[in-house]
């Protein structure tokens, strides 16, 4: 099987991640450059995404199905607590105290993936678990 690439990914969504903690894009048709940095931003996440998917599972792809996974009795609590942990590094984003220098719209993003996270984490504990096919 020939080797997966995923460091330009990462560089790519590091580098549009960061943007976002500038104000560096323009204001654009829209008026707001909020929006295009908003989009950059996601953009660099989902690059990051497809940089850990890659490095974790060794396989182009984006779903990170049970199959895959190394130990995934061990390991979907894990995905569970770090999900957890996404979710609360929205609520503390979306706090007066370090609004001042996250994005506006950190929270929600960060809203997002937790959710995500803990939706793949108990999914997956659910397959292995109570609705395996195995007798």
């Amino acid at each position: 099987m020939a080797e997966v690439r995923w460091g330009a990914w990462g560089i790519a969504g590091i580098l549009l991640v960061a943007q976002t903690f500038l104000d560096l894009v323009p204001s654009g048709p829209w008026g707001n450059g909020a929006m295009g940095t908003g989009f950059l931003g996601l953009a660099g996440f989902g690059c990051l995404y497809v940089a850990w998917y890659r490095r974790t599972f060794s396989t182009p792809g984006l779903l990170p199905t049970s199959d895959l996974w190394k130990d995934p009795a061990g390991s979907w609590p894990k995905v569970v607590g770090a999900g957890v942990l996404f979710l609360l590094l929205s609520y503390l984003a979306g706090r007066e105290e370090v609004d001042a220098w996250m994005p506006d719209t950190a929270g929600l993003v960060l809203s997002l993936i937790g959710l995500l996270t803990v939706l793949n984490g108990l999914y997956v504990g659910a397959v292995i678990g109570p609705l395996s096919e195995e007798e």
